[in-house]
């Protein structure tokens, strides 16, 4: 059977999302996957190092505003150097595990991985494989788009322009975003709710903001459990975050807490509303039909895709101040629900994906 090697990464979990999108469908479609974490590769050290600075880089406010828009998007000399220094670290591991797999298709999903891979074809170590980049921001930055793949996967025609930026000739295949298995066949509402002792007729809302927990979400939780909804706080792998929405559920009994979670399916399916950041799990909230409150909490890249998915519609922006959160929330709940997306379906994804295999001679 043909085998694919799929490269993600751990900078939150937007990265393996998709990598298991990918390695479901080619499973399906009779190969064998393997999964590696592009941090990892790194080395124990290189890998917590670069997801601290990253970490940092998010909580000093513009800073990483300014590294993405002025380093990033043009190709700086600074962000070559850093994806120059990341590559001599990543080449002999891809390189070991290319000889040991021998893979048909390498998927990199996650930037850093980009030009390790390319660089092994360059070697003629590649040649008997082929380098799929894919990349759901609605424009990928300079170290998403380099020579040697073979095809770009993106989900919009605005990502197909970034690319094309820097590489005019690039082939590129715009595909649906892809989704959990569970998404495609969620609980009704009322299952949902009973599940989650929600009442039929309450407002709910479900607050999340990616893996890391990112914004002051224990208070505003809090706040919007007080102003009259029931709240599905999600912390994800944030343990203090955790720690404060359990201890504030103590005296809030319509704040539902909960850390990390495969329950996202059931706790949209239950919600009114879904106040997250920008990322994956907007399309997940679309193809169930509910409305979104975006929070303006992720720079760089994150400022890119809320603008995109305010200009979807059925979509409102609010900073991440609780009394804000609580008053665009309030009003967004007073607003129509949209119908469910009618792309999001499984056999969408796998016939976009399918064609692109076939672009490239692995149909």
């Amino acid at each position: 059977m043909p085998h694919a090697l799929l490269v993600s990464g751990s900078l939150g979990q937007g990265h393996d999302v998709m990598a298991q999108a990918c390695a479901d469908t080619l499973r399906e479609l009779g190969w064998t996957t393997s999964t590696v974490d592009a941090m990892a590769l790194l080395g124990e050290r290189s890998g917590a190092a670069g997801e601290a600075v990253f970490r940092r880089l998010l909580d000093l406010p513009g800073v990483y505003d300014a590294f993405h828009f002025s380093a990033l998007r043009p190709g700086a000399r600074i962000a070559l150097l850093a994806d120059a220094a990341a590559r001599t670290r990543l080449v002999p591991a891809l390189r070991k595990l290319v000889e040991a797999q021998r893979p048909q298709l390498v998927v990199s999903v996650f930037a850093t991985a980009t030009s390790a891979v390319n660089r092994l074809q360059e070697w003629g170590q590649g040649r008997e494989f082929r380098h799929f980049v894919f990349c759901t921001d609605v424009t990928p930055h300079r170290l998403w788009v380099q020579e040697g793949t073979d095809l770009f996967l993106v989900t919009s025609e605005v990502a197909a322009c970034a690319v094309r930026r820097y590489r005019p000739d690039a082939d590129i295949a715009v595909v649906p975003a892809p989704l959990r298995r569970p998404f495609y066949r969620p609980p009704g509402r009322a299952e949902a709710r009973g599940e989650l002792a929600v009442p039929p007729d309450a407002r709910c809302v479900l607050l999340m903001s990616g893996s890391w927990g990112l914004g002051p979400l224990a208070r505003t939780a809090a706040s919007l459990a007080a102003a009259g909804p029931h709240v599905l706080a999600v912390a994800g792998r944030n343990r203090e975050l955790e720690r404060r929405l359990r201890a504030a559920a103590r005296c809030r009994p319509r704040l539902h807490p909960f850390g990390y979670t495969d329950r996202i399916p059931t706790l949209m399916a239950a919600a009114d509303l879904v106040v997250t950041s920008s990322g994956d799990t907007c399309s997940e909230a679309r193809a169930l039909g509910r409305r979104l409150l975006l929070l303006d909490v992720v720079q760089g890249h994150g400022r890119d895709n809320l603008q995109h998915e305010l200009e979807l519609g059925h979509a409102d922006v609010s900073s991440a101040r609780p009394a804000e959160v609580v008053r665009n929330a309030l009003a967004a709940l007073k607003r129509p629900s949209p119908a469910p997306s009618p792309g999001a379906t499984p056999e969408g994804w796998q016939s976009g994906f399918g064609a692109a295999l076939r672009r490239v001679g692995l149909g």
